[in-house]
């Protein structure tokens, strides 16, 4: 057993640095298209909206930064609905941050979480969706940086991807090189300095399935990433399970596992 999980190791990671340059550019095509209507980015959207409407319900005196905004897609759906909540964006693909520009109608600026091109306490919260786990950030730095470019008092919004064992060729396409537990991502938020930490899982009632496609149906590292367009029938019944979990959590059930991590915190 050891034999065999040091092998299929070295089969991953040899797979991923092939694949490192070759397909990003398809993955922010891919992105693009999909952020829109797909079920999973409007079930992440919707989790973090709700997030900003529990933790900013009102306008604030500084604006929002999404930090890893890819092409936009959160920005767009934030500026549709808080249109009240002043954002501006950051994308280290200059293409990426000039469709998201366009995308959302919002200034993007080009460069790295791990370097934030920004003054001390400029924002009153910084939105990070699914940016720590990517290979070529730092995530003590990034989560340094995101601390100092928060006012005192401005929240951090993160989405994590959950569980190593759920690592698959999805990981590499999008070249993910960690995932998260609830323990580890509240340990690193509080080695930051933050404070306040709330941690959630979600995406847990699809959780089985999601297992099931990555780690059986999916699980060798060639397969593509799950940012694909759905059958509508498909799409419309696997964002139905988790508008229907997005419910039961805002009625107060929490979920001891999901595909991700949602969490809050603040600037002390």
């Amino acid at each position: 057993m050891i034999a065999a999980g040091i092998r299929h190791r070295s089969l991953w990671e040899s797979a991923a640095a092939c694949q490192k340059r070759r397909v990003e550019p398809r993955e922010y095509d891919l992105m693009d298209a999909a952020e829109e209507g797909m079920w999973w980015y409007r079930a992440l959207h919707a989790q973090v909206l709700d997030a900003l409407a529990f933790v900013m319900p009102a306008r604030p005196a500084a604006p929002l930064l999404d930090a890893g905004c890819g092409t936009g897609g959160f920005l767009a759906r934030l500026r549709a609905a808080r249109p009240d909540l002043p954002a501006i964006g950051l994308e280290v693909h200059p293409p990426a941050a000039r469709r998201a520009g366009v995308k959302a109608g919002l200034p993007v600026a080009a460069a790295s979480v791990n370097d934030l091109p920004f003054r001390d306490g400029s924002f009153s919260a910084v939105v990070s969706l699914d940016v720590l786990s990517h290979q070529a950030v730092q995530p003590e730095r990034a989560l340094a940086e995101m601390f100092r470019v928060l006012a005192p008092g401005g929240w951090l919004v993160l989405n994590l991807p959950a569980f190593e064992w759920l690592r698959s060729a999805h990981d590499m396409r999008v070249h993910n090189a960690r995932r998260y537990t609830a323990t580890g991502a509240r340990a690193a938020l509080e080695e930051a300095g933050f404070g306040a930490v709330r941690v959630r899982y979600w995406n847990a009632l699809l959780l089985p399935l999601m297992a099931m496609q990555r780690k059986v149906l999916a699980r060798a590292p060639h397969n593509r990433s799950d940012v694909a367009p759905f059958p509508p029938w498909l799409d419309r019944s696997l964002h139905a399970v988790t508008a229907l979990e997005r419910r039961l959590m805002a009625a107060g059930l929490s979920f001891p596992a999901g595909g991700s991590l949602l969490v809050l915190a603040t600037r002390p």
